[in-house]
C-alpha cells in the first residue's frame, strides 16, 4: 500500500535507529508533514480526517457514537484498523491504551499514554511501552501548551524531538467547524503512533476542559 509524504527538514539530528511502535511500514526515511482536522460537526464523538499537505487521506479516526467506554479506531486510507485507543475507566491520569488492530487484548497492547501529574497548567503527558511495566522513565513525553495547541514529542527523559505539532489556522477550518492541527513526524519515526499520540492529547484536553 503506497502512502504519500512531504515536509520541509526539520532541524535537529535523525534518529539512529527508527522508531516503529504500530509497524516499521509507517516509518520513512525523511519528514512528514500531517494535517490532522477534528471534524466537530458530526455524530460521532472522536472523528478525525488525517492528511498529507497535499490532501491526500492518509488515515482516519473513527469515534464511538453513544458509548459507555472512549473508544477511538485509527484507519488507514483503505478503511482497515490500524490501532485501537481505549481509555480506561476511572483513573485519575486519565489513562489511555493502545492496542494493534482493533484488538483490546492485553497481548496486542502496544503502549499507553497518562497525564504526568493530576494538576498540569502547561500539558505533558507520559508514554510507555506495553513491556515498560514498571513505567519509572517513560519512553516518551508530550510537552508543551494545549491552549495554544503547541506541542512537542521527546523520546524519553531527553531533549531529542520525534515531532512537533501546532494549531493550523486557515478559513476553511474556520468556515466548516474543524479543529486542525499541522504535525512534522521526524525522520524514522512511527508516524500513526505520533497520530494516535495526537488524537489522545486532543482527548484528554478536551475531557479536562469538560470537567471545569
Amino acid at each position: 500500500m503506497a502512502y504519500a509524504y512531504a515536509g520541509a527538514a526539520p532541524s535537529g539530528p535523525p534518529m539512529a535507529n527508527p522508531i516503529a511502535v504500530v509497524s516499521p511500514h509507517f516509518c520513512a526515511p525523511y519528514p512528514v508533514d500531517l494535517i490532522i482536522a477534528k471534524k466537530l460537526m458530526t455524530l460521532s464523538e472522536g472523528s478525525f480526517a488525517v492528511t498529507d499537505v497535499n490532501g491526500a487521506v492518509m488515515f482516519k479516526v473513527k469515534g464511538s457514537v453513544f458509548s459507555i467506554h472512549d473508544r477511538r479506531l485509527l484507519l488507514d486510507a483503505s478503511g482497515n484498523p490500524v490501532i485501537s485507543l481505549r481509555q480506561k475507566i476511572i483513573t485519575a491520569h486519565r489513562r489511555w491504551q493502545v492496542y494493534r488492530g482493533d484488538s483490546s487484548d492485553s497481548k496486542d497492547l502496544l503502549f499507553s499514554v497518562k497525564k504526568s501529574s493530576l494538576i498540569q497548567f502547561k500539558t505533558e503527558l507520559d508514554v510507555f511501552f506495553a513491556a515498560n511495566i514498571k513505567e519509572d522513565v517513560p519512553d516518551f513525553k508530550v510537552k508543551g501548551s494545549w491552549l495554544e495547541r503547541s506541542c512537542t514529542i521527546y523520546l524519553g527523559n531527553t531533549s531529542n524531538i520525534i515531532a512537533q505539532m501546532h494549531k493550523k489556522h486557515s478559513v476553511e477550518s474556520v468556515l466548516l467547524g474543524k479543529d486542525t492541527f499541522s504535525v512534522t513526524v521526524y525522520p524514522h519515526v512511527d508516524y500513526a503512533f505520533i497520530v494516535g499520540l495526537v488524537v489522545i492529547l486532543y482527548e484528554i484536553n478536551e475531557d479536562r476542559k469538560d470537567d471545569d
